[in-house]
């Protein structure tokens, strides 16, 4: 993709999120986005089939660079940053030091299809890292219970947090949520 496909696709996510803050997902048209997108019908088309699979992309763009933390850094989406380390830990400092609207994401009341696709992919981040957490698990608890449970208590931690307004730094919020477990 070259540097203006992705300035294009960077006006339409932007402009999707914002409308997300601001309304119900099935209440935004593509009209609006391209309108606040100042892009043409045709170059939305060409970018995305339809809205859901807009949203889907928006999701695959974040979770790449959210969950691949742990690699180089070197990322072509439209979410870089220069946080490294700790794949949890970065969700939380990237949260915190940048200014892309996950925030009005995460805590929009319109968000169930964004917090779904998100419950998935931190699920399957803690089956990859399962060793990690292991030892936490009580011995009578099944693992994919477990898995659910340690899942909704991270997002319920960052959502609390972001509504709270950050008032504690990432590292503490995320040992907060590693005692909790």
């Amino acid at each position: 993709m070259d540097r203006r496909q992705r300035k294009t696709r960077e006006l339409i996510f932007n402009a999707f999120i914002l409308l997300l803050s601001k309304k119900h997902y099935n209440a935004i048209t593509v009209g609006e986005i391209i309108e606040l997108a100042n892009v043409g019908r045709a170059t939305f088309y060409s970018h995305f089939e339809t809205k859901d699979f807009l949203l889907k992309e928006l999701c695959i763009e974040l979770f790449s660079h959210l969950f691949n933390a742990e690699n180089d850094g070197d990322n072509d989406g439209i979410f870089n940053c220069d946080i490294h380390g700790n794949v949890f830990l970065h969700l939380f400092k990237h949260v915190k030091e940048n200014d892309n609207n996950i925030r009005k994401l995460l805590t929009s009341k319109n968000n169930e299809l964004f917090v779904e696709y998100f419950k998935g992919e931190v699920t399957k981040l803690f089956k990859e890292r399962l060793l990690d957490f292991i030892d936490k698990k009580p011995a009578s608890i099944p693992q994919e219970f477990w898995l659910n449970h340690i899942t909704s208590t991270f997002i319920e931690t960052l959502r609390w947090w972001i509504e709270t307004k950050m008032k504690q730094t990432p590292e503490v919020i995320y040992n907060y949520f590693l005692e909790l477990i």
